[in-house]
């Protein structure tokens, strides 16, 4: 079942997930096979080797492309799978690609040690706006790249502002969606070419699957499909049943993390021990109103700097009970990163404090647990 004409969680529940045509089983079973059975040569059922495509796999990336609005959905072993083989299949050397400064540090890391010793120039704005990315387009720049909300400082960028003049000069937009899932942002429906995520993270929604997924138009599948079943890093069955189970309650775990969210994000600006928070539902955001415009809520990651420096910072992040001190986000359960020393560790220390992540920033990613206890685990860590 695919109908466009359905709700979000409808998709979510019922996208290429039919019932077994052989058994009726309502769930899609896990397929372990790792070849097909062949009537004749080149005579098969639409599967010949699991690298190249698997029942289980396939019912994931169909659910994948509906939930973003997209013509093709493709998944992979991880989040930088996907982002790495999306990047070689668009770029070649002597292009470049113009990313927002703000970005997640291992997609830094890919850019700057993979891709450019390859011949692919990076270039990054430190101004957000659409006008910062037209003060950097060359005639080389081939992609934009942007995270919206941006990891770690959550900064709004206006995805079709972007788009527009990504397109005005030739180039694709790939949008990063994984801080907002489809559930509160579309992309390819705001005008960006393809969508990446870190199926880990919301979509999985339960830290217990690593994933990675791109949907994108018919023109750019092609490409990234060679380059999927060329280099295999795909996502075994079980992976690919565990993100479709995780997907199915979607919906209704985004409205919880942003509820939680608002409220905690509200609260935390008034304590003593916190120096500034970067939520994009506060009212003082300066990316508030673009949000308000291209979300359905403000989503459930929020960032704070905390007062004291980063000896403070660190003596906080150890001290909560309910927020684990843990990478990742986007499970049911409250975390809490050091993006310095852990997920931003990546990028050179002069970079990413010019870009205000310093040893004083905490992220939380905000899970689904009942706001008052999340409140009080935040106050008496803060209290220590």
């Amino acid at each position: 079942m695919n109908d466009d004409s359905h709700g979000f969680a409808t998709r979510a529940i019922h996208a290429g997930q039919d019932a077994d045509p052989t058994t009726g089983a309502t769930v899609i079973p896990i397929s372990l096979s790792s070849t097909f059975t062949q009537a004749a040569p080149g005579q098969h059922k639409g599967y010949e080797y699991a690298r190249s495509g698997n029942p289980t796999r396939r019912a994931l990336e169909i659910c994948l492309a509906a939930l973003e609005g997209g013509d093709r959905g493709l998944a992979f072993a991880s989040g930088s799978a996907a982002t790495f083989t999306l990047l070689h299949a668009i770029l070649k050397p002597g292009d470049e690609i113009l990313a927002a400064a703000d970005l997640y540090g291992g997609t830094f890391r890919i850019l700057e040690k993979v891709f450019r010793p390859y011949g692919v120039n990076a270039n990054y704005t430190e101004d957000p706006s659409p006008k910062g990315f037209v003060k950097e387009m060359t005639p080389k720049t081939k992609m934009v790249w942007i995270e919206t909300p941006t990891n770690p400082m959550l900064q709004i960028l206006d995805i079709a502002a972007i788009a527009e003049v990504a397109h005005n000069n030739g180039a694709k937009l790939a949008v990063d969606n994984t801080f907002a899932s489809p559930y509160l942002q579309q992309p390819l429906k705001l005008g960006a070419d393809v969508v990446v995520h870190s199926t880990t993270k919301y979509l999985g929604g339960h830290s217990d699957v690593i994933g990675g997924a791109i949907v994108c138009s018919k023109e750019d599948y092609t490409p990234i499909r060679f380059l999927q079943n060329a280099a295999g890093a795909v996502p075994g069955p079980f992976d690919a049943y565990m993100t479709l189970r995780g997907i199915k309650t979607l919906a209704v775990r985004m409205d919880r993390h942003s509820e939680n969210a608002v409220e905690l994000a509200d609260w935390l600006t008034h304590q003593p021990q916190v120096e500034k928070v970067y939520f994009p539902g506060l009212k003082d955001h300066p990316g508030r109103a673009i949000a308000a415009r291209q979300m359905k809520s403000f989503g459930g990651m929020i960032s704070l700097r905390i007062k004291g420096g980063g000896e403070a910072a660190k003596r906080f992040a150890s001290r909560t009970k309910l927020f684990s001190l843990a990478e990742s986000l986007g499970g049911v359960e409250s975390l809490l990163n050091h993006p310095a020393t852990m997920t931003h560790a990546s990028i050179p220390k002069e970079i990413r404090e010019a870009r205000g992540v310093d040893d004083a920033l905490v992220r939380l990613s905000v899970g689904i647990e009942h706001v008052a206890d999340l409140r009080a685990d935040l106050q008496q860590a803060m209290e220590q």
